[in-house]
Parts: structure tokens; sequence; C-alpha cells
């Protein structure tokens, strides 16, 4: 039986320069970014080892420098690398990426985009 369990990385605020606009490249703005990766975590449930797991710690670091220095235009971009750096662990056998602008429309909450990647 194939067992697929999940580790969350829930509502990382940062701030970069994302957008196409004239003033959404001249200032930073708050992103948002929740990932889910696809992963077996019984080895490190059993074992109690975080060199038997994904070490989400290490890789939300990496999530947010890329997101606090890139400049993409578009979040499309930016869920695209993020699901990148998830699946450079060969562990994780899926990721999927939220990436949101708060207030980025007058009248709404936020905008943004979701994917899901899988390995192969």
């Amino acid at each position: 039986m194939r067992v697929v369990d999940r580790i969350l990385i829930r509502d990382l605020l940062v701030r970069g320069i994302i957008g196409v606009r004239d003033d959404e490249r001249t200032r930073p703005q708050d992103i948002l970014i929740n990932v889910e990766l696809r992963t077996d975590t019984r080895a490190a449930g059993a074992s109690d080892d975080l060199a038997d797991t994904v070490d989400y710690g290490a890789l939300s670091k990496r999530i947010v420098a890329l997101a606090e220095t890139a400049g993409y235009g578009l979040v499309e971009r930016l869920a695209e690398e993020i699901a990148r750096l998830c699946l450079a662990d060969e562990r994780v056998e899926g990721a999927t990426v939220r990436v949101e602008k708060p207030r980025a429309l007058r009248y709404g909450r936020s905008v943004g985009v979701e994917i899901e990647r899988s390995r192969g």
C-alpha cells in the first residue's frame, strides 16, 4: 500500500517585489505562501530523526530567500519556482503551492494562484 503523508507550511508571509505594474516593481509588497508536500513520513515517525524527513525549516528559509530576492512579474512564476525547490528533495513526491498577494485588489482580500506539481 502506498502511503502519502503531508507536511504543511502555512501562511508564510514574506515581502518581495512581485507584479507587472510600475508601482509593483519599485517597492516590496506582502506575499503569502502556503505549501503542502506529499511524502512518506513513516521513517521519521519511527526514528524521531530529522535526517529521515523533509526539513521544513530549511525549506522555508529557501522559499523566503527566493520570494524576497527573485522579483518575478507573476505569482504563477513564483509558484513554479517554489514547486521546483520542493521537488528538489527526492523524498517529496508532489507539492501544492499557493502564492497570494494580499490587498492586490481594492475590494478583495487577496489574489493568487495554487498549483500542484509532482515528480515524473
